[in-house]
């Protein structure tokens, strides 16, 4: 229970940003990216209700406006076709400045580019990339499902914390639940029969030790550095396991 305090805050950043950068359409061609990764990891299945994976990422897609078309058009790509065969997923393990651990997930069609920049981008930043497993460890993958807030918060936490879930947390701008992913589809139907909005669900890499960052120089720096990889075409997710408190943030 609650091995996850503070972490939040890192996640309500980026929730900010990303409906910031929805506006932008690098995000509509990253989750295109997605959706057609998912479906080949999904062994070419195209039915949201059969494959888990891309059942997430088209919620994700819809809820961030990504136009109808777009979406269908990543899903064909996935299915096959001439473009397909050359899309994956990759993972990148490192270091950043400060000592924080990262994940970083990509989804592309040239593995040896996107590996070479990343490698770049980690060494600009002060960091450096690790084999795979050197960080990974220091992770726990759950899954994520951000509720609306009620007004009778307390109450709204002690019913999700009565699903057995593995913790609930609350963030500024909405209610996080994390569980194990196995039971992500069964506690969101359960969340949703209570009354409770669901705003989102996704797969995360929680950190098991969080790296507090109380320097403001020292977290300018840690943040233009996860930001830098953010911003990568072909980056999906970049995981962290630092903190910086509120004061310092602002």
């Amino acid at each position: 229970m609650g091995f996850m305090s503070g972490h939040s805050k890192w996640s309500t950043i980026k929730r900010q940003k990303e409906s910031k950068d929805a506006k932008r359409g690098q995000v509509f061609t990253k989750l295109a990216k997605a959706i057609t990764v998912a479906v080949r990891a999904g062994g070419g299945i195209t039915d949201p209700e059969k494959n888990f994976k891309l059942r997430l990422v088209i919620d994700k897609a819809r809820a961030l406006n990504v136009p109808k078309e777009n979406i269908s058009r990543a899903i064909a790509r996935g299915g096959g076709g001439s473009q397909a065969a050359d899309w994956a997923e990759v993972n990148y393990e490192g270091y950043g400045p400060e000592g924080i651990a990262l994940i970083v997930e990509a989804a592309t069609d040239n593995k040896n580019r996107t590996t070479a920049e990343i490698k770049n981008l980690f060494e600009r930043g002060g960091g450096s990339l690790s084999s795979p497993g050197a960080v990974a460890f220091q992770f726990k993958k759950l899954g994520l499902i951000t509720l609306e807030k009620k007004e009778d918060l307390d109450e709204q936490i002690l019913k999700l914390m009565d699903l057995g879930v593995d913790d609930v947390q609350e963030a500024s701008d909405v209610v996080e639940v994390y569980l194990k992913p196995e039971s992500l589809k069964e506690t969101r139907e359960n969340i949703e029969k209570m009354g409770f909005k669901v705003l989102s669900e996704e797969m995360t890499m929680e950190p098991l030790n969080i790296i507090e960052i109380k320097e403001p120089q020292k977290a300018e720096r840690v943040l233009k550095f996860t930001e830098s990889l953010e911003e990568h075409d072909d980056v999906q997710k970049v995981y962290a396991n630092f903190d910086i408190p509120d004061e310092i943030l602002k």
